[in-house]
């Protein structure tokens, strides 16, 4: 789950400051987790203690308002009677890192990642995006090779993984829809060699920083890559109590 965090964070910088290349700061004093890393914690928080995605979203984003909430996401936070708005944004991938790591099959993952969705992403391609996130990470910590990855996610939810990363980030744009964003996102980590790697990747396509970033953290963290020292003290340092705490209870509850 640092995984994603720690992507967020790193990409929240460049959000709406893009950059078109991996050589860049970081951790600038700006940097800061947004609602990729609290929504992450609400999904956590019902893995670990049970009650419904809805309840949980809103309360962690009521209490950590101005995150960067999506204008219809912010407009559900406010009210408590609005449903489901069949969004196919990648809000639905960016917070479901959790569920990859919590299940010992595949087929309870997919559920669970489609329930984390449907409460406000129900748009068919909205919980594509989280299924696709949640089965990348369930097959990483499983030991599966990328190859086997990326056909299988190909295959399954029809994704085209196959483009050059220098061509995603000749032609990425602020798209913040799953059927663009997560794709290029897990481009970015397939043609990575390190955490850092598929991070640096995903900022530099100038795109929807923070998200991508944290979609392929989440990957990157679960099929094995180490994240820096640095960058795990660094973005720790930035959370509260509250959610440093829910990460170490998160850590030492699902561990393979």
């Amino acid at each position: 789950m640092l995984g994603a965090i720690v992507g967020d964070v790193v990409g929240s910088a460049y959000e709406f400051n893009p950059v078109h290349t991996t050589d860049f700061d970081p951790f600038p004093s700006r940097s800061t987790f947004t609602d990729d890393s609290v929504l992450t914690f609400a999904t956590a928080d019902v893995l670990l203690h049970g009650g419904s995605y809805s309840d949980a979203y809103r309360r962690w984003g009521v209490d950590y308002p101005g995150r960067g909430y999506g204008g219809r996401f912010a407009m559900w936070l406010r009210d408590s009677a609005m449903g489901a708005y069949n969004s196919l944004g990648n809000g639905s991938a960016m917070r479901v890192a959790p569920v990859g790591w919590a299940f010992d099959s595949l087929e309870e993952t997919l559920a669970e990642a489609e329930k984390s969705a449907a409460c406000t992403h129900n748009h068919p391609e909205g919980i594509k995006g989280a299924q696709a996130t949640a089965t990348l990470i369930f097959m990483a910590r499983k030991g599966e090779t990328k190859a086997a990855m990326k056909e299988y996610v190909q295959k399954t939810f029809g994704y085209n993984l196959e483009r050059p990363l220098d061509d995603v980030r000749k032609t990425a744009r602020f798209d913040e829809t799953c059927p663009v964003s997560v794709p290029e996102a897990f481009v970015a980590f397939f043609e990575s060699e390190s955490f850092e790697d598929a991070v640096r990747n995903c900022v530099s396509f100038g795109a929807d920083a923070d998200t991508q970033a944290c979609i392929a953290g989440a990957i990157a963290e679960a099929f094995g890559y180490e994240i820096p020292k640095e960058w795990r003290e660094k973005t720790i340092a930035k959370l509260d109590d509250r959610l440093r705490a829910l990460l170490k209870e998160f850590e030492n509850w699902r561990r393979d």
